[in-house]
């Protein structure tokens, strides 16, 4: 049985920094990986068991959506690596515009008493 079953790809050789740059990307991710399902598990656990209070489940909440939003864009989508400045910016300016939008609804439609 031959070692290479697809002769249609090139066989690409990688020099040993890059492949400790690939081994420490790998860590990272499946570290992430790890944080998210522990947030996830967090959530899950918080509200079932009632270990928080009930005031503080939908902050809590969201505060760990968050951070996995933050940490799926920063590491999955790769938005760290040079390149990613555009996608950047104009995820940058949507939350910043959202976020004033999504509190002057709530005001208006009297979800939050001013």
């Amino acid at each position: 049985m031959e070692p290479n079953l697809n002769t249609n790809e090139p066989q690409i050789k990688l020099s040993t920094k890059e492949k400790l740059k690939l081994e420490r990307e790998m860590k990272h991710q499946i570290i992430t990986f790890a944080l998210m399902i522990f947030f996830t598990a967090l959530a899950f656990l918080a509200v079932g068991s009632d270990l928080i209070p009930s005031s503080f489940a939908i902050p809590f909440i969201l505060i760990l959506a968050v951070v996995q939003v933050i940490l799926q864009l920063y590491y999955f989508m790769h938005l760290n690596q040079k390149g990613h400045e555009w996608p950047n910016a104009f995820m940058l300016s949507g939350i910043v515009i959202v976020i004033p939008m999504i509190a002057a609804l709530m005001l208006l439609l009297g979800v939050v008493k001013y």
